[in-house]
């Protein structure tokens, strides 16, 4: 590090005839500090992997557990003062219409077309039955919307608290420049994407799926990424934590071979981001910026190695950034335009895929087509594997839910890891793709998932047949 720091001398990376704004001196050493401890403190938060009572978690992880135990029941009454507020908000504004800036909060958080308003209708409808226990079986019961009022949301408050207003330590003071640039060759090679797309790969697999998509989110509307590496971000990276992992292979009785279940995923989910960018509907997907133009300028300067410039734009980066009153601030809006725009959509959305999954042979229909290809792959219980896999579309825990009972451990074990690699559930992460900027549709969505889980089953199974 002495080499950066000398006095006698510029920076050696801090050359204004390559970056205009790139510190020099003292204002070097105070920024490089600055992308040091904060990006070390994103990623103790967000990044590195402890046990923790028995189990492997991250920070954030604990800190979540921690308020959702401290909330106890009075998360319910969040979930619902979060909903209600969310569609009165939207109506005086769709109704009354006053006068407001197209800018300002208000407008960001209740200025909503009619799909999102009814989105909000329905969401607020349906949480409030779930709790009153009034209406149809197919709202209020336990396995239906019980599993989104129970199980998720009052995890989704708390991980969405913490994770919203710590997220610009992982993504804003350096660390992405710093990652981006070392794996940038790796990630265009392999993957079509900017090097920076691995922080959102490494945030997904240790902390949540939710994390890496809200920072694919926030890259995108900064214009980081384009719609289609966007698209390809959310759709390929986002996969769930190694925690998560765990209690799925728990729930569906393999978790005795559980070393072997994450490798298999970890090597699927590998083959499955090679192949997905240089398919449609992903592959069709344009190179438009949000703001018009990309903010991302990946190149190397000749005179830098790699390393070199990987430094310099951390330290660039984290010399622009303003107060830490102003981030946190930007992150407050942040938190409540997820709180009033997601959950009542994961209320709507959740509480019917996980209704028509328990009351109604949709899921059997859809899944009619799988059964010829998972007898061909030689899986047993075939029929039954079938509708736990298409499931997997509304919600990712549902598979483990109905795929326990098959007696088979080795279709047990393919149908668990495919629930983790299909990455796309309409309970959270669709949910999550949908109220974003990103541009992918209900029907795109289901595409991919389908794509996904067609690549994964080929590659599983082919592991399982080792295994047993």
């Amino acid at each position: 590090m002495t080499n950066y720091i000398d006095k006698s001398q510029q920076p050696l990376l801090g050359n204004d005839a390559v970056e205009p704004t790139t510190p020099q001196g003292e204002r070097w050493r105070a920024s490089m500090w600055k992308f040091l401890l904060f990006s070390a403190l994103g990623l103790a938060l967000f990044i590195i992997p402890f046990k923790w009572e028995g189990k492997v978690t991250i920070l954030l992880g604990v800190l979540t557990d921690t308020l959702q135990a401290s909330l106890g029941d009075y998360v319910v009454y969040a979930a619902l003062a979060i909903v209600t507020l969310s569609l009165v908000g939207a109506l005086a504004v769709k109704l009354v219409r006053p006068e407001i800036h197209a800018d300002s909060m208000t407008a960001k958080l209740f200025d909503v077309d009619w799909f999102w308003l009814a989105a909000r209708f329905f969401g607020a409808l349906f949480a409030w039955m779930i709790y009153l226990q009034v209406g149809p079986e197919f709202i209020i019961n336990r396995n239906t919307g019980g599993v989104i009022f129970e199980d998720l949301i009052p995890i989704l408050i708390p991980l969405f608290f913490f994770a919203i207003l710590s997220l610009p330590f992982l993504t804003d003071f350096g660390l992405m420049e710093f990652l981006g640039t070392l794996a940038s060759k790796v990630f265009v090679k392999l993957f079509r994407l900017p090097g920076r797309s691995a922080v959102d790969a490494m945030s997904s697999w240790f902390g949540a799926a939710s994390i890496g998509l809200l920072v694919t989110m926030q890259e995108y509307n900064k214009s980081y990424y384009s719609q289609r590496e966007a698209a390809i971000i959310a759709t390929t990276f986002s996969v769930t934590s190694i925690a998560f992992t765990y209690v799925v292979a728990k729930t569906i009785g393999v978790d005795n071979n559980f070393i072997f279940f994450y490798l298999t995923i970890a090597l699927t989910g590998f083959i499955a981001a090679i192949i997905m960018p240089r398919i449609p509907p992903l592959s069709l997907k344009p190179d438009t910026y949000h703001s018009g133009k990309s903010m991302l300028d990946e190149g190397i300067p000749a005179q830098y190695s790699t390393y070199q410039w990987a430094v310099n734009r951390a330290v660039t980066r984290a010399h622009s950034m303003p107060s830490l009153g102003s981030v946190f601030k930007h992150s407050l809006k942040n938190l409540f335009d997820i709180y009033f725009g997601l959950i009542p959509v994961i209320f709507a959305i959740g509480t019917i895929g996980l209704g028509l999954a328990e009351y109604t042979p949709v899921f059997d229909w859809l899944s009619a087509p799988l059964v010829p290809l998972l007898e061909l792959l030689q899986i047993p219980e075939a029929t039954k594997a079938a509708p736990a896999m298409i499931m997997g579309f509304a919600d990712m825990y549902l598979p483990a839910l109905v795929g326990k009972s098959i007696e088979s451990e080795m279709t047990r074990f393919i149908v668990g890891a495919a629930s983790i690699t299909q990455i796309v559930y309409m309970s959270e992460v669709g949910a999550l793709i949908l109220k974003s900027n990103i541009n992918l549709n209900v029907l795109e969505l289901f595409m991919i998932f389908i794509l996904r889980t067609l690549i994964s089953l080929v590659v599983i199974t082919s592991v399982a047949h080792l295994l047993y």
